[in-house]
């Protein structure tokens, strides 16, 4: 049973953290290189993170320079860019690509504030389902005889401390990415 419960809180885990990365992928309105690492270029045919193939860094707070290891890329770079739901309007020099990145108006706070509440409730949903296989095991272990009521209980109680646990972190990265983002 021990072995359930660890491997759950790896999954609890992997879930928080993942939730993590797709709010620093979420504009603020400050420029961020993270802002533009998920997105895949089509890179002579095949779909690849920005990230590998370009170098992004942020040398103001309202702008964003990427270097590209192959300057044949930038056009495709470039359309990633424009294709995304962003709204930035990239310019290029031959050598960089710089991204402006505008403002936010109130209603893209607001739309931005929807989007970050609809990701927190997919990481809280893949925990639950986490805790639902995990007690599926379990209550099939009972049906066979290899564990007691008590043992059920007492190993649905710890998975569920466990649920309550890592669900109140992505609430609490929930409101702090809130908080970020409706701060002007």
């Amino acid at each position: 049973m021990e072995e359930m419960i660890q491997e759950a809180e790896r999954k609890f885990k992997k879930a928080v953290e993942v939730t993590a990365q797709e709010f620093a992928s979420m504009r603020t309105g400050r420029a961020s290189p993270a802002l533009l690492e998920r997105f895949a270029v089509n890179y002579y045919g095949t779909p690849t993170p920005m990230n590998q193939i370009a170098n992004i860094t942020a040398p103001e707070p309202r702008l964003l320079v990427i270097h590209p290891y192959d300057k044949n890329s930038i056009p495709e770079i470039e359309k990633a860019i424009t294709q995304s739901d962003l709204g930035f309007v990239p310019s290029n020099d031959g050598e960089v690509i710089r991204v402006p990145v505008p403002p936010l108006t109130e209603e893209r706070r607001k739309e931005i504030s929807k989007i970050v509440r609809a990701r927190a409730e997919e990481g809280r949903v893949a925990i639950r389902n986490v805790r639902r296989d995990v007690i599926e095991k379990l209550r099939e272990e009972e049906k066979r005889g290899e564990r007691t009521k008590d043992d059920l209980r007492r190993g649905m109680d710890e998975v569920q401390k466990l649920t309550d646990k890592y669900i109140g972190e992505i609430d609490e990265l929930m409101k702090k990415k809130i908080e970020e983002i409706m701060e002007i």
